[in-house]
């Protein structure tokens, strides 16, 4: 049975994706150093030393959804021209706007969130705990474990991806980047969503009536 300590151990030890750490993990039998050399022979484990490596190539990609009703435009980039051109990159990219359209996140990662919006929505969560009747000591524990569902719904690279939800959008972008070779970072997006914003005129009942019969 692989615990979440080790997921989290070999994650930090490879960077490789949670999901990738928990497979590697079961194949080997809870083994982590056996684990290491399974997501090394994948080549999940380069993902994390290509993290720090400037990445200014790439591409903008669009994706409209629902007859025109929901437009998307993400930034994503690598590091050089010929990857970008590359058929398994512009499917990344992709995918990527296909998951921003049907998922809605609000940021990128974690790391985008507003501090004021964290500790807004860390008011929000520990009332409700305290409202379901729940200790101070617990609510806090509550809220802690909220905040990461927060996250996930939120956060682009934290949300499942679509297509798998197994795996993570950035577990996703960590297989490209080990099979690519080369750092893969979002950058930025944006979503519309057709009359998003918009208050519809709405008339009362009665004038509508009277309109007709004065028609």
């Amino acid at each position: 049975m692989v615990n979440a300590v080790d997921v989290k151990k070999l994650r930090d030890m490879t960077g490789a994706g949670m999901m990738d750490c928990k497979r590697a993990l079961e194949e080997a039998g809870g083994d982590i150093e056996k684990a290491v050399d399974i997501l090394r022979e994948k080549g999940l484990a380069k993902a994390a030393k290509k993290a720090d490596r400037i990445a200014t190539e790439g591409m903008v990609t669009s994706y409209i959804h629902l007859n025109g009703k929901i437009g998307v435009l993400v930034e994503v980039n690598c590091e050089t021209d010929f990857v970008a051109r590359n058929d398994a990159f512009k499917t990344l990219c992709h995918d990527l706007a296909m998951q921003i359209a049907a998922s809605n996140p609000q940021y990128v990662s974690r790391q985008d969130v507003p501090e004021e919006v964290i500790e807004k929505e860390k008011a929000i969560l520990k009332a409700q705990a305290l409202n379901e009747g729940k200790p101070e000591k617990i609510a806090e524990k509550i809220v802690e474990g909220r905040i990461e569902k927060f996250y996930e719904e939120n956060c682009l690279l934290e949300q499942p991806f679509i297509k798998d939800t197994d795996k993570s959008v950035q577990d996703l972008i960590n297989e490209y980047i080990a099979k690519l070779g080369e750092n893969i970072v979002v950058r930025r997006f944006t979503r519309y969503a057709l009359g998003e914003g918009l208050e519809k005129k709405e008339e009362c009942f009665a004038e509508e009536i009277q309109k007709l019969t004065q028609n």
